[in-house]
């Protein structure tokens, strides 16, 4: 059973040395997410699952100390899912690189020091459906007595002309509604975001949403919206579910 989830922005410019001298104008986000990630823990998991869009080849599971690279950004900085920020040690069976959301998220637990429950990733196909996405969740939430998510995605990509997806009118409201259902853990409205206007909008977490509402079926949650804005044209939501 779904019993906490915490949603989180995946944009490698949270990492402060991707970022360099923007580093500060993600100060809040971190914070948000920090504070979002730490209630994780104080629920007691006997699970974590970390979620997160992904390509081709990236999808489906990764398991505990899969690693991950900033490298193709041009900083030497390596994580480990499920171990300490920067660290090494042996690599599972699967070897894959973690993808980029997914190395965010190992990012983020390694600033804790997660070691309160086994962990395991998940690389989402942006474009499943939400029928397949909410599958999942359940089964997810299904998989221990007591389970909890890191859910990795951002809104729209459009909110402004220097966006990487450019400005689009319908982002605004795209994002507003995202915020509104994230804060408050509205399963129905996150299983009703359009798959179609997501993918025009390069809305990429919206499949990891999707997830999140399928394992919270029934689990009778509440939600915080912790942190919303754009500082570059793509929506970044932290909340809390508990």
């Amino acid at each position: 059973m779904l019993v906490a989830a915490a949603v989180c922005p995946c944009p490698p410019l949270l990492v402060p040395e991707v970022a360099t001298g923007a580093a500060p104008e993600l100060d809040a986000a971190r914070a948000a997410c920090a504070d979002a990630v730490g209630l994780l823990a104080a629920s007691r998991p006997d699970r974590l699952y970390v979620i997160g869009p992904a390509p081709e080849g990236a999808h489906g599971v990764f398991p505990a100390g899969s690693a991950g690279t900033f490298a193709a950004l041009g900083v030497d900085l390596a994580v480990r899912l499920g171990g300490a920020e920067g660290a090494t040690g042996d690599a599972p069976a699967d070897d894959r690189p973690l993808p980029s959301s997914l190395s965010v998220g190992a990012w983020l637990l390694g600033r804790t020091g997660w070691a309160d429950a086994p962990i395991e990733g998940l690389g989402v196909d942006e474009g499943a459906t939400p029928g397949v996405c909410s599958g999942i969740g359940r089964g997810l939430a299904d998989s221990a007595g007591r389970v909890a998510l890191l859910v990795m995605g951002d809104g729209s990509a459009c909110r402004t002309v220097k966006a990487p997806g450019y400005l689009d009118e319908r982002a605004a409201g795209f994002d507003a509604e995202a915020a509104r259902a994230l804060g408050t853990a509205d399963v129905a409205a996150l299983l009703a975001l359009d798959p179609e206007l997501a993918y025009e909008l390069k809305a990429a977490g919206r499949a990891p949403w999707q997830v999140l509402a399928g394992a919270a079926e029934g689990a009778g949650l509440d939600g915080r919206l912790l942190f919303e804005d754009a500082p570059y044209g793509v929506g970044y939501f932290v909340a809390a579910w508990s």
